[in-house]
């Protein structure tokens, strides 16, 4: 298989998780479970195997970003960095789904989150804690009983 076959297929799978959070996010099996660990769980093992038989001989290294620039420039260890990015974003994006679930959070106002995560990672998780912010402070605001009888200021 080559670099380009196992990266066509490491996309595809992901795409399948991000597809099932969107679609299905009050199976908590799913998001949970497959989509929080199982398919993660397949990338991460996709990584650790490519670079367990890629990393030896290959010049580059994380000291400097011209190193890494080198490791990159194999496509396989590109590959890894890659699938690296599919799993973490995929695990967070269903964190993102799990806690949205646990707060009461709208799945509607969940999904440009997703989106988000799902094309810059950090952004979106990003997005999802000022989401899940504004949302739990206004509900404390609307449960607190000064507050409905005008009380507080």
């Amino acid at each position: 298989m080559s670099p380009n076959q196992a990266f066509a297929i490491a996309n595809v799978v992901a795409m399948f998780g991000w597809v099932l959070l969107a679609v299905f996010p009050g199976r908590r099996w799913i998001a949970d479970v497959i989509c929080g660990r199982i398919i993660p769980a397949v990338l991460a093992t996709t990584y650790v195997v490519i670079i367990v038989t890629r990393w030896a001989g290959t010049s580059g290294g994380f000291s400097t970003l011209t190193d890494v620039g080198l490791l990159f420039s194999n496509p396989w260890l590109l590959l890894a960095g890659w699938v690296h990015y599919l799993a973490f974003d995929l695990f967070v994006g269903s964190w993102e789904v799990q806690d949205a679930r646990a707060h009461g959070i709208p799945h509607v106002l969940v999904l440009p989150c997703l989106a988000l995560t799902f094309m810059f990672g950090p952004a979106g998780w990003l997005l999802y804690l000022g989401l899940r912010s504004t949302v739990t402070r206004t509900a404390a605001i609307r449960s607190d009983p000064f507050v409905r009888r005008g009380e507080r200021g």
